[in-house]
């Protein structure tokens, strides 16, 4: 038998030692991790294109992370926040999902915007195994097992507005939005919709992403006269469709657009002049009337100034990283698979309303509203849906 010298000793020792302690602590096996803290990845572009409306999600967790580690942590460990940025380019995003979940050895990561850099990290975190929290509303049409999907998925948003507007304001619409995935998956959802209520579809057009020229859309709107127009024109490109739709007449005193993108985010970049009396669908504006909002709002802009305008995906970053910790206390485990089982069926009194994840899609029952912009850019809540309504990721269509 070979002799074995005190530092081998020593090093197999701590090993040991170190796998004894994950497997009390109910840590998964190879993820650094201390007594004292835990880390979690932020994972948004904080410069490029999308950053306009990707960069403020950061805020909203660094927020909630501040809360937990003020009222003692998660599992008795202080949340340490490593953040990255995605530079609106879906190859970074994948390369710095790898760094956190490999490197870093982050226990999860709240991230992603766009469906496009959602997908780019998808491969990375079937490798790693690692969990991600996505808090975008999006197109539907993917259940992934590394995913939670605290936002709410295109029927829970489309089937609610149009239901909305074709019983409020007519049943001819007029269809636009940008070219990609997401409006047209929307509008996939509206059609069948729009023909069970008995409406029209007057037109349905699309303008490449950072379109800003719709004169010639708007021709075509003004010339099929709908009721209501359904928007899904993303990003910078609504700059310039308010503005153009407005110097065309077809302001919000005088045409119905009801958007399913546009938040109050969105509005401060599009001139609150230019939105007045649009119609928003969302799960969360930041005008609700109940005390978890206020107690949100109130802290939101103590820590990060008066003026901050608080929009739908940055109170869902900020829940995320509650039903993280909620996950976690309840599998008494830093595992994404055991958090990923006990999500299953949680709730969270979120400012939004009571939320709670579905039992196998992985995504939230949540309520939606319809909001009416104001001249001050916040939305006067013109209706809620009455219920939960469950996710449909997959509908027939």
């Amino acid at each position: 038998m070979s002799k074995i010298t005190r530092r081998k000793f020593m090093q197999a020792s701590g090993s040991v030692a170190a796998a004894g302690a994950a497997t009390t602590l109910g840590l998964w096996p190879m993820r650094a991790f201390s007594q004292e803290t835990v880390k979690l990845g932020l994972l948004h572009s904080l410069t490029g294109t999308i950053a306009i409306a990707e960069a403020s999600l950061v805020e909203a967790e660094k927020l909630a992370i501040d809360e937990i580690n003020a009222a003692g942590g998660v599992m008795g460990r202080q949340i340490t926040p490593v953040v990255e940025d995605g530079a609106s380019d879906n190859p970074v995003f994948a390369e710095k999902a790898k760094k956190l979940l490999e490197r870093d050895q982050v226990a999860a990561i709240i991230g992603c915007y766009t469906s496009a850099s959602r997908k780019a990290v998808l491969p990375v975190l079937n490798r790693a195994k690692g969990l991600l929290y996505y808090p975008t509303y999006y197109e539907g049409q993917e259940q992934d097992k590394y995913v939670i999907y605290p936002s709410q998925e295109a029927t829970q948003s489309v089937v609610a507005a149009i239901e909305w507007m074709a019983k409020e304001k007519g049943k001819t619409f007029f269809l636009v939005g940008s070219d990609y995935i997401y409006p047209r998956t929307c509008n996939k959802i509206a059609k069948p919709t729009i023909a069970r209520l008995g409406g029209k579809v007057l037109g349905e057009e699309y303008a490449p992403l950072g379109h800003t020229e719709f004169s010639s859309i708007i021709n075509k709107i003004k010339a099929a006269k709908p009721d209501c127009i359904y928007s899904t024109v993303v990003g910078g490109s609504n700059v310039a469709f308010y503005k153009q739709l407005k110097a065309a007449g077809l302001d919000g005193t005088k045409q119905v657009l009801l958007s399913t993108v546009v938040s109050e985010n969105e509005i401060e970049g599009i001139g609150k002049d230019n939105a007045v009396g649009y119609y928003a669908c969302m799960g969360y504006f930041q005008s609700i009337k109940n005390p978890v909002n206020e107690k949100f709002v109130k802290a939101f802009k103590a820590k990060y100034g008066q003026d901050k305008v608080i929009g739908d995906p940055m109170q869902v970053a900020y829940n995320s990283v509650y039903l993280w910790k909620l996950a976690v206390e309840k599998a008494k485990s830093f595992d994404p698979e055991k958090v990923i089982a006990a999500s299953s069926g949680l709730e969270f009194d979120a400012a939004e309303g009571k939320i709670r994840v579905h039992a196998t899609n992985h995504h939230v029952w949540k309520k939606v509203r319809v909001g009416r912009a104001r001249a001050d850019g916040q939305f006067d809540i013109v209706w809620e849906s009455p219920n939960l309504i469950e996710p449909n990721p997959f509908p027939k269509l």
